[in-house]
């Protein structure tokens, strides 16, 4: 609108629509014979959708975050184990707003099973939609998750970091009617507005003023790239990644493609010592 290139993304998504649109136009209503799009020599512009990691946070910077989180008062305190799930599980807050204790298996809260993991089984999403779109007004809609068909489940294994974390958030505020762990002060979705704000507060608290000014951590997703990263990183096989953060691997290629170029090193040290006979 103010006369500059439009970004890759939205000048995909905008023909992608036009071309719905006169496709059903001919199709559907015949009002026209071709769909004139067609017809025109025109290439989408590329994309370079690999994540900037100058600006995703580290273990120390991640733990700094949820530790300041919780700080930021009563509202905070009751969302520290909704970033816990952007970090040590990569969900996507969509799916956190989804989920309940039901599908939370943690182990038992002994010195014995301490440092046991946990699993969270996760089987819809909640993403925030305008309330234009949905059939009662709500301002999110309750969906399969992404990518997959409506009553597929994924599970994700837990640290313990993460089992302590939900099991006092559940001993501390219980969970809503229909079973969910985080909600409004009303009971309903926790808005992005709400957690978005929490997060500010907290980069606030542990940034300096000139890494507050760059893209470093700044928004609460930047915790999910933080956490696919970390399990890369650890050296977990990249089609077990892809399963628990919910990607299909050509998308983790895509998308994290920098990280996994970094540990080709540790790779060809493993072929090596397997080609020298062990």
């Amino acid at each position: 609108m103010d006369g500059t290139p439009a970004a890759e993304n939205t000048a995909r998504r905008k023909r992608m629509v036009l071309s719905n649109l006169l496709r059903y136009t001919v199709e559907e209503k015949g009002l026209l014979s071709t769909n004139p799009l067609n017809r025109i020599d025109w290439t989408p512009p590329e994309t370079d959708d690999e994540i900037d990691f100058r600006y995703v946070p580290g273990p120390d910077l991640a733990r700094s975050f949820l530790q300041a989180v919780r700080e930021t008062g009563p509202r905070g305190d009751h969302l520290e184990g909704f970033f816990g799930c952007l970090y040590y599980a990569a969900m996507r807050p969509a799916e956190i707003a989804s989920l309940k204790g039901s599908g939370c298996t943690l182990p038992p809260d002994t010195a014995e099973a301490a440092e046991e993991w946990g699993e969270l089984l996760l089987g819809e999403s909640r993403p925030e939609v305008g309330g234009g779109w949905t059939d009662d007004g709500a301002s999110y809609e309750t969906r399969g998750l992404k990518r997959r068909a409506r009553g597929a489940t994924r599970s994700i294994p837990i640290p313990p970091v993460l089992v302590r974390m939900l099991r006092a958030h559940m001993d501390t505020y219980g969970v809503a009617p229909d079973g969910r762990l985080f909600r409004a002060a009303e009971g309903g979705r926790v808005r992005s507005t709400e957690y978005c704000e929490v997060w500010a507060a907290a980069r606030a608290a542990v940034l300096s003023k000139e890494d507050a000014a760059t893209p470093l951590a700044e928004v609460p997703y930047s915790l999910r790239h933080a956490g696919v990263s970390l399990w890369i990183k650890s050296g977990v096989d990249p089609m077990e990644v892809a399963r628990r953060a919910g990607h299909s691997i050509a998308v983790l290629f895509r998308f994290y493609a920098k990280i996994l170029r970094g540990e080709q090193s540790r790779s060809n040290q493993l072929i090596s010592r397997e080609l020298n006979g062990g």
